[in-house]
């Protein structure tokens, strides 16, 4: 599989779109880079670039960037409300896929060393990539910021890892890293002061703030998020106070906690939290948790939508005060996400059905059996969020809570199938068309063939499994939930017997083409099993449905 390895340099400047346009067009100019985000800051003139790719597009394409950030700024002019030290100020890379944190340490050091010895400009590496203790902080390395460099870069501790250990006056230093994703994230206060702003980041932050004891010595009172920077400013442009937040590592302070944390603590010191600010992109998972947290204390089901989670926790930590915020370009796995391999669940309902209905033979039964599993089970899912919600049953929410939460498991892999059958059906074809000219071509095709075809039995085979597990749900609605929705429990129960039998037969019909007999022989017995099963669970639920209604 091919690796994806994510950069996020930040450059210092934020206000300039011609110079940001200039930047952003060189790191695009490398094949196999995809551009994720441009997240530019008027107050602390600074931009935040989100960019893919393979090892060495990545590097590249980031040695680009830097070249013509250290052409067009000049650091001797620039002001800001972030801490900076270089006209590319920071330049991470991060794991995202199939790629590990040595592979992300070799890029920071390949670019190191490209940046110090082409361009001349200082550079220190940090975080995983650091080459001692005292730099991977990289508060540590920045320390003194652009103006204090001139003397620190002198002293032995600040020797830089690659370049001249000179003050490179137009571009400063450049500090270039591997790391974790890091979530940089501000909240807002309904405050205009600095300092009231920074009493909360120091109440939050893993830091903490120093105090004093009994005796007048000097303390460090940590703060109650570990795993995170945060200081307090004022932004001019939107005329309110944040406390900006670095979250370094979000599996052990995810984004949701941090948020309360500061919701507490301006509110102990009479401000309060109005919204909140995501600078450049987040993972999936993050959102989904926050979703979740937020239904969590609200007592209701976390059984939902994944759109339905991310949508609680926008407006739960209203990331859209400040400006939209759009899932589709805000999340890291919707950037990288290629529709193209799903058009079938991404299609509408009627131009579903017309593709079903032409005299293409995809999408066939095996796509529409998983796709009404999925409705099976939908059903069921649904009766457990009412459930959860039924006046009277308060005390019950969290057991329908779970129920749902496994019902939108099931209906998110029967989903998935929904595409995959019809690529397992278009591998068969692929196989057949292949060339037969020579005997190697002619043995070549016929093991491509049955590859394909035994994929084409597995598939099936899974929405059979599925299904049927998925009616567990359904029958525990049908037996514990809401009473006035049990006749959608048992639509529920007779779509997941229609999948179970649906997929049986492609199972069937696929196994009819495979050499290996012993292995078409058990797939269809053991479907056959399966197929009975279900039919005497549809039986007990739409039993358990009629003495119900």
């Amino acid at each position: 599989m091919k690796k994806v390895i994510e950069c996020v340099p930040n450059f210092s400047e934020g206000n300039d779109m011609n110079v940001i346009r200039q930047i952003t067009d060189a790191i695009e100019s490398v094949d196999g880079v995809k551009l994720l985000n441009v997240d530019p800051g008027k107050a602390t003139n600074r931009t935040v670039v989100t960019f893919v790719g393979d090892e060495e597009s990545v590097v590249e394409a980031a040695y680009r960037g830097i070249a013509k950030a250290a052409d067009l700024i000049d650091m001797s002019k620039h002001k800001g409300e972030h801490p900076r030290f270089g006209a590319t100020d920071v330049c991470p890379f991060i794991p995202i896929a199939n790629a590990t944190m040595e592979d992300c340490i070799a890029c920071a050091k390949k670019l190191g060393e490209r940046v110090g010895s082409k361009l001349g400009i200082p550079v220190y590496l940090y975080e995983f990539a650091a080459s001692a203790p005292h730099r991977k902080n990289l508060a540590s390395v920045r320390a003194g910021e652009y103006e204090g460099i001139k003397d620190k870069i002198k002293t032995a501790d600040w020797q830089p890892d690659f370049g001249p250990a000179e003050w490179n006056v137009r571009s400063g230093n450049i500090a270039i890293g591997a790391r974790k994703i890091l979530i940089a994230y501000n909240v807002n206060l309904n405050t205009t002061s600095t300092r009231r702003a920074n009493s909360v980041a120091f109440d939050v932050r893993e830091q903490g703030r120093k105090v004093k004891n009994e005796k007048g010595e000097d303390l460090v009172q940590p703060g109650t998020c570990k795993s995170v920077k945060g200081i307090g400013w004022f932004i001019q442009e939107y005329g309110i106070a944040q406390v900006s937040m670095n979250l370094v590592d979000i599996d052990v302070t995810p984004i949701h906690v941090a948020f309360d944390e500061c919701v507490k603590s301006a509110y102990n010191r009479g401000m309060r939290v109005t919204g909140s600010e995501l600078i450049g992109l987040i993972p999936l998972q993050s959102m989904l948790d926050a979703g979740r947290y937020f239904l969590l204390k609200q007592q209701r089901s976390i059984g939902v939508s994944e759109a339905e989670l991310i949508k609680i926790a926008i407006k739960s930590m209203s990331l859209d005060e400040l400006g939209p915020f759009d899932p589709q370009k805000r999340i890291i796995e919707y950037m990288l996400a290629d529709h193209s391999t799903s058009p079938l669940i991404n299609m509408k309902l009627n131009a579903f059905a017309e593709e079903t209905a032409s005299e293409s033979p995809a999408p066939g039964g095996g796509s529409i059996s998983a796709y009404v599993g999925a409705l099976g089970i939908s059903l069921g899912t649904m009766v457990a969020n009412l459930s959860s919600h039924k006046k009277g049953w308060d005390d019950r929410w969290q057991e329908f809570s779970d129920w749902a939460e496994k019902g939108q498991q099931y209906k998110d892999k029967l989903l998935a199938l929904v595409d995959e059958d019809t690529k397992a059906f278009n591998k068969i074809m692929d196989a057949f068309g292949l060339p037969k000219a020579t005997d190697e071509e002619k043995k070549s095709r016929k093991q491509a063939i049955q590859d394909a075809t035994r994929y084409a039995i597995e598939v099936p085979y899974r929405v059979m499994q599925l299904s049927y597990d998925s009616m567990a749900v359904i029958k525990a609605m049908a037996e514990i939930g809401n009473p006035n929705s049990a006749s959608d429990a048992g639509v529920g129960a007779l779509c997941a017997r229609t999948a179970v039998y649906g997929a049986y037969l492609n199972v069937k019909i696929n196994a009819s083409g495979l050499d290996d007999k012993a292995y078409a022989g058990e797939k269809i017995k053991a479907g056959k099993e399966l197929l009975d099963k279900t039919l005497d669970l549809e039986k007990e639920i739409i039993g358990i449905v009629e003495s119900k209604i």
